[in-house]
């Protein structure tokens, strides 16, 4: 149950991260894309751009993108050895919004077409937004998986408790001759439950991150991919190596309630 519950914090807080880095990375910034034309001089449409953009009231910097730039981000699509030199690569500009920009970029892209046919504004916020609703999706989907494994981990505390509880009847009616209270007796339990499942859940923890790091070799392994390498942060691996604790007091926890209830059942 622990090796199923880090390996699902571990994808929330990785699609978080990613999510994170995309958004610092392109928050306040929009892309260009000034296709090439035949017959067409590609270096003046660009240029042509270019002016438009650094004349917009709001834009802080517009940076065509280098040729040998373009050609690495399609790399790992067509293969490394493809004839890039030969390919008709539509130039791409970067721009960066001022931070207290008010731009109208539906009245842009249409100064811009009319300056440059067939040049588009790549709006990154509505990406963004995008990939946000699916974080938010695989966070739902990770929070779902963590509370079944807390029902199914409760589950199987409280049968293995009563089971205990039914092995050993004849035990608990001794220890209520003597005295012993049902706290003294359920802390016995609790205490058990607390151990094992503490020590079964560092091993499911040791098998959950030796598959996150098996997972981040093999991609590795898989060279340049159009996907930021991303890590998790020490706050994140500190997150995944507490789901063994909380384990272990939830289990605590629940053999202490298990326990209460069924010595109340008892002669």
């Amino acid at each position: 149950m622990v090796f199923l519950a880090a390996l699902a914090l571990a994808g929330a807080l990785l699609a978080q991260t990613v999510a994170a880095r995309w958004q610092q990375d392109l928050a306040g910034s929009l892309t260009v894309e000034v296709p090439t034309r035949p017959g067409a001089d590609g270096q003046a449409r660009e240029q042509a751009a270019l002016a438009l953009l650094k004349a917009t009231v709001g834009v802080a910097e517009a940076t065509a993108v280098p040729r040998l730039r373009l050609e690495r981000l399609v790399e790992p699509w067509l293969g490394v050895g493809a004839h890039l030199a030969e390919l008709p690569l539509p130039a791409l500009i970067e721009v960066r919004l001022a931070d207290d920009a008010r731009l109208d970029l539906g009245d842009l892209g249409e100064r811009l077409a009319q300056a440059v046919p067939g040049a588009k504004l790549d709006n990154h916020a509505l990406w963004l937004a995008g990939v946000g609703a699916v974080v938010r999706a695989v966070e739902a989907v990770a929070l779902s998986v963590v509370v079944l494994i807390a029902m199914l981990s409760a589950a199987a505390v409280g049968f293995a408790v009563r089971t205990g509880l039914a092995i050993h009847s004849d035990v608990v009616e001794v220890l209520h001759l003597i005295g012993a209270r049902d706290g003294y007796i359920a802390r016995q339990f609790a205490g058990h439950a607390f151990r094992a499942t503490l020590k079964g859940g560092f091993i499911g923890l040791a098998a959950a991150v030796s598959l996150v790091a098996a997972l981040a070799e093999g991609r590795g392994a898989l060279g340049p991919l159009p996907l930021p390498e991303v890590k998790l942060t020490a706050v994140s691996w500190a997150a995944i190596a507490s789901v063994p604790i909380v384990a272990a007091v939830f289990a605590l926890l629940a053999a202490l309630a298990t326990v209460h209830r069924q010595l109340k059942q008892m002669p």
